[in-house]
């Protein structure tokens, strides 16, 4: 469902983003739940200026999405590890005076996923030229 629904805001235009809407609307995917695309619809003012920035920025826009990643990383982790049969399990190891309650497994998952933050998105640096060609001084003063 997911490919299918990314031909909306992967469309060149606004028209295309339409016809691949109409086209998820008569798929299978639509057909099974078809409170989707009325939802899409409902939004369509929302979606339509989203088309007007081009396809580098719009990828930086739809991928970069980091808190969403931070807690599908989270999940993962708690969702392997299962349950903890006892609190002091869940409890952190260290004994430090600044977090000394904090669960264990999420410090660990947090400080490993904080190591790959270091590098910003591969799409930034495209992104960040389109982003000084839209918008000019505003831009280049952001990041100042």
């Amino acid at each position: 469902m997911a490919v299918e629904l990314k031909a909306i805001y992967r469309a060149v235009d606004p028209a295309a983003a339409e016809a691949a809407l109409a086209a998820f609307e008569a798929s299978p995917w639509g057909r099974r739940y078809p409170a989707i695309g009325p939802g899409w619809r409902r939004a369509w003012a929302e979606v339509v200026p989203f088309h007007a920035f081009p396809q580098q920025v719009r990828r930086m826009l739809y991928t970069a999405n980091a808190i969403a990643a931070l807690n599908a990383t989270l999940r993962r982790a708690l969702r392997a590890r299962g349950h903890f049969p006892t609190d002091g399990e869940a409890r952190c190891a260290t004994g430090s005076s600044t977090a000394p309650n904090a669960p264990k497994l999420p410090c660990l998952v947090l400080n490993r996923t904080g190591r790959a933050w270091k590098m910003p998105p591969r799409e930034w640096a495209m992104a960040k030229a389109q982003f000084a060609v839209l918008f000019g001084r505003r831009f280049t003063r952001a990041m100042a």
